[in-house]
Parts: C-alpha cells; sequence; structure tokens
C-alpha cells in the first residue's frame, strides 16, 4: 500500500461531485465509489477511528496503491456513471449483486451456422468462449431463459462445437437439420436463428413465431408432406406452455405498482442482506434475496442503483425500511434510468397500515433466511436480548480463586453454541493480590484481548461470570483497548440474571430458553476449565 499521504497530495482531489476509482499495486480497480465531495470522501478512508471504517473497508484500504477520479456536473451524474463502471469493470469490493435466483446470459455465436450458448463470464466481467451477440440477463425460469436445450430444439439450432462430416443423433431425433451434410442451406438456417433473435431481443413474440409455424404446418401438410408437419405439430406443442408463461409475464411487468426493500446488516460479518418484494394490482408477484459485502460507500442506495439497472421495469413507488440521506438525488437518478416519475418512501412515514404489515411481513422473511444455518439458541437469545447481530461467537470469562494463595482466571469459546476448544485460554492472575474479582476481571478481559493478533476476530459477544460490579470492570477495560463495539453482558449465577451496560434492571428469562441454557454451558465450561487449572497449579506446588 502507498501511503495515504502520498496519494492525497499527488491526486489533489476536487472539492466537487464525482467518481473515484481506487487499484492496487497491479493497477487493478478494486473498487468504484461516488461522492458529493470528492476530497472530503476519499479522505475519509484514511482517517483513523471513522466510525463508518469497518473491517471490510480497512482490508480494502490496505490494498489501495493509486486512485483516480472522474469530476461530475452533479451527484446524479456521479450515481449513473458510479453505476455503468461497476457494471464495466465488476471491481472485487463492490456490489455485486448474489441474487439466488440467478442471472444468465445467452450467446448467438458469430459462425457460419451459429450456436445458440450459455455465456459465461471471467471475473473482469468479459464474456468467455466463441465471438457473438449476447443477450439478457434472463432470470432462470423466465419465458426467455427456458433451457438452452428446449430453445435449441424450437429453433433447431446445431450443438456440435464444429461440423461433423456425418449427421449425429440430433438429426435423427428431429432436434437439428443437419447443416453437417449440407442438409439445409444456410439461408433456411439463418430465418431461425433470427427468429430466436427476435425473441430474445423482444422485437417478437412466441405467439408470432407459432402463428408463422402453424402457416407452415399447414403449407406441409397441403403438400402432403406429413412427417414435416407432424415435427411442427410437435414444435408447437412444446411451445404451448412457453406462450403460457410469457402472456403471464407480460401482464405482471406491464404496470408493477409498487416494490418494498427492506435491508438488515450484519456488522460483525461486514455483510448486508436485502429482500424485494414487488406487487402489481395489489398481488405479490416477484421475490428476490440478495447480500452484498459492507465495504466503502455499499449501501442502500448504492444497491438500488445496481439493482434497478440490471431490471427490465422499475415500479413508480418504492418503500424502504431506513432513512435514505440522499433520497432526492437516487430518485432522479432512477428517473433517468426509468423514463418514468419514481417515488421512494421510509416505510415508517408511511399510514397505510396494509403497506406497512406488508414490510413488516418481508422482515420477518429476511429474518429467518439470515437465521438459517445458525443454532436455534443463538438465535433466541439474540431475539431475547435484543442484540444487533446474531452472537455466533460467544467469550465467556471466569476467575477461579481458592483461598488467597492462587488466583486463576479462563475464557472458553463457543462457537454456534459448541464449545471451540482451540481457542480456550487460561490465565494467572499477576496483578490482583487478595480477593477482587471486579480488579481480576478488569485484567483477564485486558490481557485476553490485547494480545489479539490481526488475524483473529473480536467475539460477537462477550459474557462474564457476575453482576454488575464484575460487568462494569469488563467494560471499563474493554474501553481502554479501544473496543467499543463488542456487547458485553454480566450473568449471575444465583437467580440467573443478566446484566447489561446502561440497564438498571437484570433481565430475567424463562428457565426454559434455549439462549440462557446456551450462556449456562459457557459459564459452567468456564468455571470448569478455570477450575482445573487451579487444581493442577496447586498439585505442583506441593
Amino acid at each position: 500500500m502507498v501511503a495515504a499521504t502520498t496519494i492525497l497530495k499527488e491526486k489533489r482531489m476536487p472539492d466537487e461531485p464525482g467518481v473515484y476509482l481506487m487499484k492496487d499495486s497491479d493497477g487493478k480497480i478494486i473498487y468504484i465509489g461516488k461522492a458529493k465531495n470528492l476530497r472530503k470522501r476519499v479522505t475519509s478512508y484514511f482517517t483513523k477511528h471513522d466510525p463508518d471504517v469497518g473491517w471490510k473497508t480497512s482490508r480494502l484500504v490496505n490494498k489501495i496503491a493509486d486512485i483516480e477520479f472522474i469530476v461530475t456536473d452533479n451527484e446524479i451524474e456521479a450515481f449513473l456513471l458510479e453505476s455503468n463502471l461497476i457494471k464495466r469493470y465488476r471491481p472485487v469490493f463492490n456490489i455485486e449483486l448474489k441474487d439466488q435466483q440467478r442471472y444468465t446470459y445467452l450467446k448467438i455465436t458469430d459462425e457460419p451456422f451459429p450456436r445458440l450458448l450459455v455465456a459465461r463470464r471471467n471475473r473482469n466481467g468479459e464474456f468467455l468462449g466463441p465471438k457473438g451477440k449476447v443477450y439478457g440477463p434472463f432470470v432462470r425460469g423466465s419465458s426467455k431463459f427456458l433451457t438452452v436445450g428446449l430453445l435449441r430444439k424450437l429453433f433447431k439450432i446445431r450443438i456440435c462445437n464444429r461440423l461433423p462430416k456425418t449427421p449425429c443423433l440430433q438429426y435423427f431425433i428431429k432436434n437439428c437439420e443437419a447443416p453437417c451434410i449440407a442438409n439445409v442451406t444456410r439461408g433456411h438456417y439463418m430465418m431461425n436463428v433470427m427468429a430466436l433473435q427476435d425473441i430474445l431481443e423482444g422485437k417478437s413474440s412466441i405467439d408470432k413465431f407459432a402463428n408463422n409455424m402453424e402457416d407452415e404446418m399447414k403449407r406441409a401438410s397441403d403438400l402432403g408432406d406429413y412427417e414435416r408437419a407432424k415435427e411442427i405439430r410437435d414444435t408447437l406443442y412444446r411451445l404451448n406452455n412457453l406462450r403460457v408463461k410469457q402472456k403471464m409475464e407480460k401482464a405482471v411487468n406491464r404496470n408493477p405498482d409498487e416494490e418494498y426493500i427492506s435491508i438488515m446488516r450484519d456488522n460483525k460479518k461486514g455483510i448486508a442482506h436485502v429482500m424485494a418484494l414487488r406487487r402489481t394490482r395489489g398481488v405479490i408477484s416477484d421475490r428476490k434475496k440478495f447480500e452484498f459485502d459492507l465495504v466503502g460507500d455499499n449501501s442502500l442506495s448504492s444497491f438500488l442503483v445496481q439493482y434497478y439497472s440490471s431490471v427490465p421495469v422499475i415500479p413508480r413507488f418504492l418503500y424502504v425500511n431506513e432513512d435514505l440521506d440522499d433520497r432526492q438525488v437516487l430518485e432522479r437518478s432512477l428517473e433517468k434510468i426509468a423514463g418514468h416519475r419514481v417515488s421512494i418512501f421510509n416505510i415508517r412515514h408511511v399510514l397505510a397500515k396494509e403497506k406497512r404489515q406488508l414490510m413488516d411481513l418481508i422482515s420477518r422473511n429476511l429474518s429467518m433466511y439470515i437465521e438459517r444455518g445458525y443454532d436455534p439458541a443463538v438465535v433466541e437469545l439474540k431475539n431475547a436480548i435484543r442484540l444487533l447481530s446474531m452472537p455466533e461467537v460467544i467469550d465467556c470469562f471466569d476467575v477461579s480463586n481458592l483461598g488467597t494463595s492462587i488466583a486463576v482466571g479462563s475464557c472458553v469459546r463457543f462457537a454456534n453454541n459448541k464449545p471451540a476448544k482451540s481457542s480456550y485460554k487460561k490465565f494467572r492472575i499477576r496483578t490482583v493480590a487478595g480477593q477482587n474479582d471486579f480488579a481480576m476481571i478488569g485484567e483477564l478481559v485486558r490481557r485476553r484481548y490485547h494480545s489479539a493478533g490481526d488475524d483473529e476476530k473480536l467475539p460477537d459477544l462477550i459474557v462474564i461470570d457476575g453482576g454488575h460490579g464484575q460487568l462494569g470492570a469488563a467494560v471499563a477495560s474493554l474501553r481502554s483497548l479501544g473496543i467499543h463495539d463488542v456487547p458485553c453482558i454480566g450473568l449471575a449465577k444465583e437467580n440467573e440474571e443478566i446484566y447489561m451496560p446502561g440497564l438498571q434492571e437484570p433481565i430475567v428469562l424463562p428457565k426454559s430458553n434455549a439462549g440462557l441454557k446456551m450462556l449456562q454451558h459457557a459459564r459452567d465450561e468456564a468455571h470448569r476449565f478455570g477450575l482445573a487449572y487451579n487444581v493442577n497449579l496447586r498439585k505442583l506446588r506441593h
């Protein structure tokens, strides 16, 4: 990484709106961002203790070797330019839409007798394989995607990599007209290819293609070519379901009324989860789930620009579950893409009860999607004590102090409700004399995380065996180390009460609560591990 002062001094970023392109030591673009003020935004990446800089952004900053910038007339132009450049370069740290409904591209090759292929891209966004015209993106399951196999059969498109000298099986099962043996002229073959192109480009409907085939079937029948008529009839049968699907899609996509976008962030993992639900004429017509990394300017706004620049139709009304600082600029940017007015509303300010209930439903579904893969106890604890993220990794501290001669401490780690014994730590108390549990806990926490290297991630939750006093000592040690974003709680043995910073009264969970049982298990394991260490030390003394 080149020194930040060198980059900022050499580039002389202006106080104007625009787009910046961050490059690594190989000159490869690794991140593209937009800014209302280029100088202030780029400088913020290199400012220590910036609360907006997460660990993934820090990883980005460590790779920056150069920064280029492009000035624009206004923020709207910056929005649109950023979106176009991201599509072109596909930087590794930018939002790449990871939809469970994968988008697919199709390619018709430039060969004398073209083939139809699934177009695959490399990491730089370049399409691989033979040259040709690319169509898409298509959502799997859409009428235009179908399967490549069915489209080849319908339009008699060859599948061989090279034209063989003898016809293959596809000719004998009537899926190909065998251009390899000149059984079909190039002109006739290209008529089928052009019909396929028209459908992929939206210039022609499947109905029109089917009507032409029906006319051809009648002509073949009138001429007594019953075998040809039968082939066409079989093709029309294959088209029937496709025609119905395309009509349904047109009805749904013609006037999409509104879309609901819910976002939830997991700051510890540096990931944002998004669910989008589209409603047309009061009926839910589509639902998608996405994830993107929380790096740099990656936000709900940048997601919306990327998402809506890749879909065919943008609704007029968008409902989101958080405030957008750049809402008006975002609206104008989307209007330029859509060609019509677009309005964005925070659902909290919407009076219609039905709309709020629908957003609540989406958020609940998104929560369940995020929670998949987590142990139920982890999910239950998060909800019970209202943590912001899943307490997947928990560290639990305990002091083992038998008498005044030997005092030790332990820290055990649980990952998804299972002991992670390779991360257990034991300590002999060094700085505290006598019976002072508060000070001992403070020392344990300070020593445990003071020596934690960059490769070792902090836990999602810290649990202290004790009440308000022990918890206060632990929090003070965390603050002294500059650790402010890891929640810390105390678990008191007597009534199994949970103490949290800022709350006067403890939280008491039902004994049947799976989250509480997980905390008890961790606390008891920390006690067992610490006691075993204490006993071993005593044996060594005698």
